[in-house]
């Protein structure tokens, strides 16, 4: 099982976009559209106050008949925000994003924001560790016929 700090080590882009809880819903909006992103950390400072996704501007705001222009993001953020610690496996960022129908978990080591991982990160990182195991075992097979 492969750990949080291996998956983050093999992401190409490491940067964590961030708002701030009184910026608008519609400055989350342009940023994501902007970065291809899906989630921003609403940070107050170097804290981790919530977070906000293209989900919350779905539900909480577009279906409401709210305004994005003059709705703050702390309105509609999820808080407080969970998170998985580098040392923690790919099989237990699974079983909370499942559990808690998360997409995306900040990742924090001792109280520091170090990265963030989504549900694709992990999708991945599976996918490849079982190619590995897969390899592994036919070379072994193949081995043992000869």
């Amino acid at each position: 099982m492969q750990t949080v700090a291996h998956i983050l080590n093999s992401k190409h882009n490491l940067t964590v976009w961030t708002i701030a809880p009184t910026a608008l819903v519609l400055d989350a909006i342009k940023l994501f559209a902007e970065k291809g992103i899906g989630a921003l950390l609403v940070m107050e400072g170097e804290q981790v106050i919530g977070i906000v996704t293209e989900r919350d501007y779905a539900r909480k705001v577009h279906i409401l008949g709210r305004s994005s222009n003059d709705t703050p993001v702390s309105d509609i953020m999820t808080s407080p925000v969970m998170y998985v610690r580098p040392d923690q496996t790919n099989e237990q960022c699974m079983a909370l994003m499942t559990e808690n129908r998360l997409r995306h978990l900040p990742v924090m080591n001792d109280g520091k924001l170090v990265g963030l991982i989504s549900i694709g990160d992990l999708v991945k990182d599976i996918i490849s560790e079982q190619q590995f195991i897969i390899q592994q075992l036919e070379h072994y097979i193949m081995g043992e016929r000869g």
